[in-house]
């Protein structure tokens, strides 16, 4: 599969610049947000929460809290116990009660419900709560959580909840097979072998808008209307409805603006069941807005990973084998994804390269809170190990990381459809052809020599490089029988895609999808697909999503799926309407359908643009079936589920230059360059958009952030105050390129792109640091890289 350099903008909807239909709203101020529905009447919720990681609940005493002036309800597990658990996806290990039932098992979580008039009367009375713990040891560290010490679910059989081992779908013995050639290997003539244990470390996501909830339930009609920040709002539906008894027609969940989710809200939530419940309870709309310092116990967390990578590999940069043995941390209670999370780094293990593989990861729940999604989810914490371990080794071998890369690259001409080393067919690859993008784009040996200068003046410069595949647009629908069924929400829905196109009477367009997005751009990249197939301006093309009660069945927007797999469902939907469309042009202009050619607004005839009409003219006739030809349908729609065959796999190769202070351990990161591969592209500017965002959380991970708990499971990091994000001062201007290499798995040749700039960025930092301090003695310094910490490392190498 060819690869070129990506062009520069165009003037096409498909491939151009369009500016997003979305913004004129949400920057004047017009974006409606879950706390801006209001209901006549409503009142709010409000949480008791533990203070204990794990503790026994001897008695919960609610009464001062029903006595407080207008509290309405006071709710424990025994008032919703007969409801069952909170429902998962994927339900290995031990899942969520709604409320503590009997035991806590982190700091933070839900003991009672109390609904009030407001929130600020509803938090004054869960405050009232008097409840009598008997605190326990808890287990926090994640190797101690292995050995089953403190086991932190009696009903479990130990703590290890699952191990992911690759290469996937092989045999045990198979597997270990494996590792078994790989360990003889180190042992062979002229060969290295270099191996470090790393910290992945625990992620808080701080979306913009905090997880807000109401609901409302009308007995008259017997159906339940739900306003929520989700990503998911056809799962939340099906959960609601299978909770509390609910028919799916009964629930209708709407997900307007929501401000960021990065798959913390790809997860369905017990205070959205409970809110629901209230509502039906008490005959009030319910509602429920996190606070940010709740967020950090409430909404699940991400990453948390340790584990050893190992290289063997000839002092001449041929790779014989990597292996990488670790630990996840799943908390306390498994909710949507939380144990397949590690199993999505597995898809990824080898990376791009072509050297035997073994993987393996204990998934271990721990009394701390539930990891998840997290933006990259499994393929940022396998990248990471990979792409550290090989800067080491080519470190360890005195040969350049570039050259070290590309020489273990999988060839090209093992493509489309090469398997990787750990078990998964791929798509499409031209990995060497990026690399070289990168470094002609980095003037890669132009840095290195003002690196050399760096140097002579005694300043610490770095210059860090990686590269990274990732696997998204998940496909195709029977990964469902693998374990990844929306069913248990009561939803018979796979990883398949949809979309809806109607032409109105007014010859403008309706696009209706099944995905829920927190700031992709759908509305605009939709609308573009949709008038590149039709010729209708953008601007007359309506995008609608995230209401269960007229959108068709979807599955959400997370792992950078949509574009590549609902988009290409609206783009053959587009297609099916625009070949009725012709039929009836043809009949209106006298001529023959394979003569017809949309342009403009409307439809001429090939040759003579002046034998035209408009979409307007052509809408007419379809909702006037006395006007068409004998025989012919009217109206003029099409819906359509596109099941890809494949998943989707971009691929990219980043570059980092910091400067490190060695008095302080201050890092500056002074350039970020990148090229990605993400195929065909709808929208260069949203494109580029998702892979600033993702570089910021990446360098976040990088340089900043960490969910740090103290042994007893208190959450030391829990506001913002601890908690440090990157602001616009600590990042550069990113320089953005793309090397091109459509997909063979989807009609547009598209792949997705919202996590590749957090998949490839934080080793790439990571690279960068310890290779200015490599003149020290630095080797590596787990994230985050605050100047304490570097200072630490060069004041241990420094002995």
């Amino acid at each position: 599969m060819t690869s070129t350099i990506s062009p520069t903008t165009t003037t096409s909807a498909l491939g151009g610049v369009v500016h997003r239909k979305e913004d004129p709203a949400l920057i004047q101020g017009h974006g409606k947000y879950t706390d801006d529905i209001k209901f006549t009447g409503e009142v709010a919720a409000a949480f008791t929460r533990s203070p204990f990681a794990h503790a026994t609940i001897n008695s919960i005493d609610t009464d001062a809290a029903r006595a407080m002036p207008g509290v309405h309800a006071v709710y424990t597990i025994e008032d919703v116990r007969h409801l069952g658990t909170l429902l998962a996806q994927v339900p290995v290990g031990a899942l969520r009660p709604l409320l503590a039932d009997g035991v806590v098992k982190h700091v933070g979580e839900a003991v009672a419900m109390v609904v009030a008039d407001n929130r600020y009367l509803a938090q004054d009375a869960a405050d009232a709560v008097s409840v009598d713990y008997d605190p326990l040891e808890a287990v926090i560290d994640l190797k101690d959580a292995l050995s089953d010490r403190v086991k932190v679910h009696d009903s479990l059989d130990s703590n290890l909840l699952i191990s992911w081992v690759g290469p996937f779908g092989a045999e045990p013995e198979d597997q270990q097979k494996v590792k078994a050639d790989i360990d003889a290997a180190k042992e062979g003539d002229d060969v290295v072998t270099v191996s470090q244990e790393m910290l992945n470390q625990r992620l808080i996501p701080v979306a913009i808008e905090p997880r807000a909830v109401v609901a409302d339930y009308n007995p008259g009609y017997g159906s339940m209307t739900v306003f929520s920040s989700s990503q998911i709002p056809h799962a939340l539906a099906g959960a609601i409805g299978k909770t509390l008894g609910l028919l799916s027609n009964q629930v209708r969940v709407v997900a307007p603006e929501v401000g960021g989710g990065f798959g913390a809200k790809l997860n369905v939530y017990s205070d959205e069941i409970l809110v629901s419940w209230a509502s039906m309870q008490l005959g009030h709309p319910v509602r429920w807005t996190e606070t940010r310092r709740e967020a950090a116990h409430s909404t699940v967390q991400g990453r948390g990973w340790v584990a050893t990578a190992t290289i063997v590999g000839t002092k001449d940069g041929e790779i014989l084998g990597y292996q990488l043995e670790g630990i996840a941390d799943m908390g306390a209670y498994t909710q949507n994804f939380t144990v397949a999370i590690p199993f999505l780094g597995l898809f990824v293990g080898s990376g791009q390269y072509k050297m035997p593989t073994w993987w393996k990861i204990d998934c271990v729940t721990t009394h701390t809170n539930t990891t998840d999604a997290y933006r990259g989810a499994g393929r940022p914490e396998a990248a990471y190990y990979l792409e550290r371990i090989i800067d080491m080794y080519a470190r360890e071998i005195g040969m350049d990381p570039a050259e070290v890369r590309k020489k273990n690259y999988i060839p090209n001409d093992q493509f489309p459809g090469a398997v990787s080393p750990v078990g998964f067919a791929m798509d499409t690859g031209d990995y060497g052809t990026n690399l070289d993008a990168l470094i002609a784009t980095s003037d890669y040996a132009g840095l290195r020599a003002e690196q050399k200068k760096a140097r002579e003046e005694g300043r610490y410069l770095g210059i860090g490089l990686s590269s990274y595949v990732e696997v998204c647009g998940f496909a195709p629908a029977g990964l469902a029988e693998l374990g990844f069924s929306w069913s248990t929400y009561g939803l018979p829905a796979a990883f398949s895609g949809s979309g809806l196109v109607r032409v109105n009477p007014d010859g403008t367009a309706t696009v209706q999808i099944g995905t829920g997005p927190s700031g992709q751009g759908h509305e605009t990249t939709w609308a573009q697909i949709v008038s590149d197939r039709l010729a209708i301006p953008v601007e007359h093309v309506k995008v609608r999503h995230g209401d269960t009660g007229d959108s068709p069945m979807g599955i959400g927007t997370f792992g950078s799926r949509s574009a590549a797999v609902d988009g290409s469902a609206t783009y053959e939907a587009s297609q099916r309407v625009r070949a009725k469309a012709a039929k009836m042009a043809a009949h209106l202009l006298e001529a023959s359908e394979e003569d017809v050619v949309f342009a403009n607004g409307g439809a001429h005839v090939a040759g003579s643009p002046d034998s035209s009409v408009t979409w307007a003219q052509i809408a007419e006739i379809a909702y006037m079936p006395h006007k068409l030809p004998e025989g012919m349908e009217g109206g003029l729609e099409a819906s359509v589920v596109f099941n890809p065959s494949n998943a989707t796999w971009p691929f990219g190769a980043h570059l980092a230059v910091v400067e490190v202070d060695a008095e302080t351990g201050n890092v500056d990161l002074l350039r970020y360059i990148t090229v990605d591969d993400c195929g065909n592209v709808i929208n260069p500017m949203i494109v580029d958009g998702q892979v600033h965002g993702g570089i910021a959380q990446g360098v976040g991970q990088a340089l900043f952030e960490e969910a740090l708990y103290d042994e007893t499971g208190n959450l030391l990091t829990g506001t913002l105050i601890d908690y440090p994000l990157p602001t616009a001062a600590d990042l550069p201007t990113f320089e953005l390129s793309r090397t091109v290499t459509p997909t063979d798995i989807n009609p547009m040749g598209v792949k997705g792109i919202g996590e590749a700039g957090t998949i490839g960025s934080a080793q790439t930092v990571v690279n960068a640091v310890v290779d200015a301090l490599a003149p020290l003695g630095v080797k590596h310094v787990d994230m985050p890289l605050r100047p304490r910490r570097v200072w630490q490392a060069i004041q241990e190498a420094k002995g």
